[in-house]
Order: structure tokens, then sequence, then C-alpha cells
């Protein structure tokens, strides 16, 4: 699965997100579908994530074990679609949000790693990807994520454990990261640490989300990785370091499911699961 990844490079993403209207609209309704970076540039932005990752297909999936598909229904009548593996005695759930070009049948997979360490892992696409309805647009997503953590911790899981890739961390440090009572232990994996230098709100910078007790948190950057380059992910690092977190700087690490071989790649999902499973 090495390869997987972000297939959009930053520069297009950049010129995405920097086209079109020179302000970014203002959502009054941070679970609404409006854009907030932008009416021209963030639907754009979505449409070459959407483009690059693809469509569905069932047959990624037809030799995994133990797997399910999930649906959820968001407040504003959107479903997201995504599936779960299941452990027969799980000790909690691991939820995956995934970078901004990928589905979930694609790196379902490659998650049973985290299953066989005694977790239910949930994944699912984004809104407006894959087996997701609606339009794609960063606070709706955000506000899925805030849906699906507290549906996941009503179930009454022992542990809750988030995991975000890229834009995943985005996500996750949005919707939940200043709530560490929430959660048990946060992953953030190749983040940037600000969005907002790409025409987004600066009350979307991963950076500003920060809780005052970072322990429960693990930030990962690797040095080789060219799609958010280590710069973008210094601040976030820094300041996450400053309040407890946990910092891993990977000289051989690329951007997630595109490291150089196979075994970089299960070196960086064993960093996730030494934070997982203390």
């Amino acid at each position: 699965m090495v390869g997987v990844g972000n297939r959009i490079g930053p520069g297009l993403l950049v010129a995405a997100l920097m086209s079109g209207d020179a302000n970014a609209a203002m959502a009054a309704d941070p679970d609404s579908e409006t854009s907030v970076c932008g009416t021209l540039r963030e639907p754009l932005a979505f449409w070459l994530f959407r483009g690059a990752a693809g469509s569905p297909d069932a047959r990624r999936i037809a030799p995994i074990r133990d797997i399910e598909r999930l649906a959820l229904k968001t407040r504003d009548g959107r479903a997201l679609g995504g599936y779960r593996l299941r452990h027969p005695d799980p000790q909690g759930y691991l939820l995956v949000a995934p970078g901004n070009a990928m589905l979930a049948d694609q790196i379902v997979g490659e998650l049973q790693f985290f299953r066989d360490l005694g977790f239910n892992v949930y994944v699912y696409d984004y809104r407006g990807y894959g087996l997701s309805s609606g339009r794609s647009r960063l606070a709706a997503i955000v506000g899925d994520y805030r849906e699906l953590i507290a549906h996941l911790n009503d179930l009454g899981y022992r542990r809750r454990l988030l995991y975000g890739m890229s834009m995943g961390g985005v996500v996750l440090l949005n919707a939940i990261g200043a709530r560490p009572d929430r959660y048990d232990a946060l992953v953030v994996d190749s983040s940037p640490s600000r969005i907002s230098p790409l025409g987004c709100p600066e009350r979307y910078d991963p950076v500003t989300h920060l809780p005052a007790d970072c322990s429960r948190i693990k930030i990962i950057g690797g040095e080789r990785d060219r799609v958010v380059r280590p710069e973008e992910m210094q601040e976030l690092m820094g300041a996450a370091e400053r309040c407890g977190a946990q910092i891993a700087r990977r000289t051989e690490f690329a951007h997630p499911f595109q490291d150089g071989s196979e075994a970089i790649h299960r070196r960086r999902f064993q960093d996730v699961a030494d934070f997982l499973s203390p």
C-alpha cells in the first residue's frame, strides 16, 4: 500500500486554494456546507481531491476478514459511509481520519494492523467522497467528525483513540483537539501547523486547537515529506511539545502511504501503535 497517499502535489493544492475570490467566506454555522476557505477556491480544491481519490471499489475489501460496512446519518441528513474492522474483544475504538485524496476502502486493509492490536477500527469516507453523500466542505467535515466521535464515545468503549493523517490531523484537531476529556489518545501525522496561508480563516489553523495539557497527543512528521514540508509542521510540533505532547521527527518518513519502502511504512504505523497502546 506504499504510494496510495495524497496524489495532489503541494503546488497544485496551493493553486487551487489561492485561486478565485480574494476573501474567505465566513460560515455562520460550522456544521453547514458553506465554504469557509473561499466560495470558489474551496469547492475547486475539494473537486481536485475527490478526483484524485477516485471511486470506491468493493473488490478492495473482499479479502478482508471481520469487516462490515457502516453508515451514519448526520444532523443535517447526510449519510457518512465507511467500515469497521471488528476485534473479538476490543480494548477500545480507533477512529482514523484519512488524507484528503484517499478513500476508506483504499486504506482499510492496511488498518488491520491496528485491529490486530486489539481495537475496533473505524474509517469513513469524507462527506462527498466515495460512500458518503453531501458537498465536501471543511466546516461540514469538521462537524461530521464531532458527530462521529460523540457517537463512538456513546458506545461504551474502554479506550477512545484517534489517528489523523495529513488533512485528517487538521480535521481531528479542529473537531476535538482542545477537548482531551473526550479522547484518550490522538495521533496527528504529517499535518500542517496552519491552513490560513491557503486562504482559510485562522480559526481553522490546527496549532490554535491544542489543549493546555497535550499529554494525550502525539505529533509525527517526516523529513522526506514533500506534501506537507517539515517547516510547515514545525510550529505545530513546537507548540505541542511545550504543552506536553510526544513528538516524533523521523528522517526516513515521507507522507503517509508515500514512504520509500514497506518497512518504513510499518515503522510509521508502529510509531502510532506505541502511543495508542502504552
